[in-house]
């Protein structure tokens, strides 16, 4: 297949990587050229805008940072909309909101093109060694003929139907859980601090019983060690993600007070210009208000 893939952050580069590997072309765009290199020198094409990228394309995958980002590389002046082939698939990784999603897909089914809604979860290092976990949703013939490139970048996908805005639903519920995991983690692992008992004993003792799962065991490792590198994703974006999901559980008539907790210490720790530490950093706030933080 003739790939275009737009959007080269960590998460970006290794999906386009993974990509690479099996045997497509595949044509880069980036805002800033400097990203692409690794991928320019594995055999990917550069195009100077979007609309270039896509103008052979059967399938253009976006891993951009929010909304915003992603209608402008869809709609805007340079967008590639226009310029997708008939037919083709735009596969969208990014964690937006499903108002945007299903806005994108009807944009795209009035061209004659197809929208799939594809986050993913999983860190930087996950995406390099293709084991994302993928979920999907949209038309199922769009979804069958990306299939085979899904299973270059991830180690299983999960199907949440015809429509589009499921998918990332299911992405923003996930990042709800996992940033409840971390302040939950955080509390609990000061609480045994500031009585005497050793922060990485608990997450020894929690992650390999009680909560053996992934978030536990590498999250946990951080906010026990209150060590926050690498960085997966920054406070600011995971903030962003968080004020998604309050936005459709308020649009939804949901009540989600933890969402509104963990949403109020990724502000405190992005207000403070804390951005060079992974988000589970936000932990830090509940360690400093005890009295006890190492951030």
């Amino acid at each position: 297949m003739n790939i275009a893939f737009i959007g080269l952050g960590q998460m970006g580069q290794a999906i386009a990587h993974n990509l690479l590997k099996g045997d497509h072309t595949l044509t880069v765009f980036n805002r800033s050229r400097d990203k692409a290199e690794s991928l320019l020198q594995a055999g990917a094409s550069w195009a100077d805008t979007p609309a270039e990228a896509v103008a052979e394309a059967d399938v253009v995958f976006t891993m951009v940072s929010d909304d915003a980002a992603l209608r402008n590389i869809t709609l805007g002046d340079f967008g590639f909309l226009t310029a997708l082939p008939e037919g083709g698939i735009h596969v969208s990784c990014s964690t937006i909101s499903p108002e945007t999603a299903r806005e994108l897909a009807e944009q795209h089914r009035q061209k004659n093109t197809e929208y799939v809604a594809c986050p993913v979860f999983g860190k930087p290092e996950a995406a390099q060694a293709a084991k994302l976990w993928i979920c999907t949703s949209g038309s199922q013939s769009a979804k069958d003929r990306v299939g085979p490139l899904l299973e270059l970048i991830g180690q299983e996908t999960y199907d949440f139907g015809d429509d589009v805005g499921a998918a990332n639903v299911v992405k923003l519920a996930g990042n709800f859980m996992i940033g409840c995991a971390i302040e939950a983690m955080a509390e609990a692992f000061t609480l045994g601090e500031k009585n005497g008992v050793d922060r990485k004993a608990m997450w020894e003792l929690f992650s390999n019983t009680l909560f053996a799962s992934p978030v536990y065991k590498n999250y946990g490792k951080m906010i026990a060690e209150e060590a926050y590198q690498p960085v997966g994703a920054s406070p600011a974006l995971i903030r962003k993600d968080i004020r998604l999901v309050l936005d459709t559980a308020q649009q939804s008539m949901v009540p989600m007070p933890f969402g509104m907790v963990v949403f109020q210490q990724l502000t405190a720790t992005v207000a403070k210009g804390i951005d060079n530490i992974d988000w589970a950093g936000f932990a830090g706030e509940v360690s400093e208000n005890a009295g006890v933080g190492k951030r």
